[in-house]
């Protein structure tokens, strides 16, 4: 293949027709095909069913003298809160334990800042003239969401093979109208980057104007390793008290994608006065989470080691579509030199940067031929994309067959899309 920099106008039209012809055939077979989430796959849910056989009798409803099935223990039972505290490498007194979304529970921290303010807060959020939050971009779009829907203003800050970037934050936080910042540090939403111990150690050691600046510390994907081995990440929670603001950052994760994406359970980290502090807050609006369910989930998880055990498992799944889209990006897309993508060893998603100008029309073009992506530009604050270069992939959901009609859909659209741009069609 030639790329397409080094092509006259000719050759570029000849390949217009050639990349049409085959574009008209993907629309011609009528696919019905969906990589818009990172949803687990069918496959990876009967993998771990048999926690729905876990518990069979009333004892098995007892966490030592707590009955499950009662009253109480809004932050979670002993042994859930012991079982994330070890997961996470923190004190079961810094853990609460959630429902099935830890979405949940960091949208009702902002809510909750909001409305009456974090642990130093000097007042309310919804008393300050403006409320500012920090969003490395490309990142999870339902982060942004939140802080749109609470009329938060979102600043975009890059970021780089190692994480944000930390020369823009430390600048940005000299700010006090700056109240918090999302991230997710390992395999990062959608770059699937590990954050640096560079940057790790910065963002500890962050000296914030705001005495609330919060950071939600969204490590989603901790376990969640599909090639190689496990890579042990940095205990925040420490980190942030070692640098004098142990108040600073709230940690979540899920097991999501562990067990049932519908059906699972969560946790906050954070220090030990946060979690006295949002256990009251939430006490108002709950009497505790799904205890029997937390108790499920100890028993089929038992403990890190053997979660990781099972993320092997998963990994089994996960692998071949993850080196699918590889494969097809690196023998189609890579010589032509117009697109770049990072390839993770983690995480649920695959980050597509096209040529610049043309990621709306390459999602177009793959929905007009059966293929359904996130939209472009859903990775970055208000759904903004300046250069509009970039797409997110998640292959988990579609059998490996599946996505490679879908690969293939995409990858035509990439050529065409940018044979357009080139040409100006």
């Amino acid at each position: 293949m030639t790329a397409y920099s080094c092509m006259n106008t000719a050759e570029l039209e000849h390949e217009y027709t050639q990349v049409l012809n085959k574009y008209e055939s993907c629309k011609a077979k009528g696919l019905n095909l969906n990589m818009a989430r990172g949803k687990p796959a069918k496959k990876q849910l009967d993998l771990v069913s048999d926690i729905l056989t876990v518990m069979q009798t009333p004892e098995d409803c007892f966490d030592g003298t707590i009955d499950s099935r009662n009253y109480g223990e809004l932050a979670g039972l002993p042994s859930a809160r012991a079982y994330w505290a070890d997961v996470l490498d923190c004190k079961s007194s810094q853990i609460f334990v959630g429902g099935a979304a830890s979405l949940n529970m960091m949208c009702d921290i902002v809510s909750r800042a909001f409305t009456h303010g974090l642990l130093n807060s000097p007042r309310p959020w919804c008393r300050e003239e403006k409320v500012k939050f920090l969003c490395p971009a490309p990142g999870y779009d339902r982060h942004f969401q939140i802080g749109e829907f609470y009329g938060a203003e979102l600043i975009y800050i890059p970021m780089l093979s190692t994480g944000p970037d930390m020369d823009m934050i430390e600048e940005y936080v000299k700010d006090p109208l700056v109240k918090m910042m999302w991230v997710v540090p390992k395999y990062s939403n959608p770059d699937g980057i590990i954050f640096s111990d560079e940057t790790i150690r910065r963002i500890a050691n962050l000296k914030p104007a705001a005495p609330d600046f919060a950071i939600i510390w969204d490590n989603a994907y901790c376990l969640h390793e599909f090639e190689g081995d496990y890579v042990p990440f940095p205990d925040i929670i420490s980190l942030c008290a070692e640098a004098g603001r142990p108040n600073m950052v709230f940690e979540f994760a899920s097991t999501s994608k562990i067990t049932f994406a519908g059906g699972g359970t969560s946790c906050m980290a954070a220090s030990e006065a946060n979690i006295e502090y949002f256990t009251g807050v939430f006490g108002v609006q709950m009497i505790s989470y799904d205890k029997v369910n937390q108790l499920r989930h100890v028993k089929y998880l038992k403990d890190k080691a053997h979660t990781l055990e099972i993320m092997k498992r998963h990994a089994t799944v996960m692998a071949p579509k993850f080196r699918c889209v590889s494969r097809w990006l690196n023998h189609e897309i890579a010589p032509l030199g117009f697109a770049h993508w990072v390839d993770p060893k983690g995480g649920y998603f695959v980050s597509l940067y096209t040529m610049p100008g043309t990621a709306k029309r390459v999602w177009q073009l793959c929905k007009e031929a059966g293929v359904t992506l996130t939209n472009a530009g859903a990775a970055f604050p208000n759904s903004y994309n300046p250069k509009d270069d970039h797409l997110r992939i998640a292959p988990s959901l579609p059998p490996v067959e599946e996505l490679e009609q879908a690969m293939e859909v995409l990858t035509t659209s990439l050529k065409l899309a940018a044979l357009e741009k080139l040409l100006n069609k």
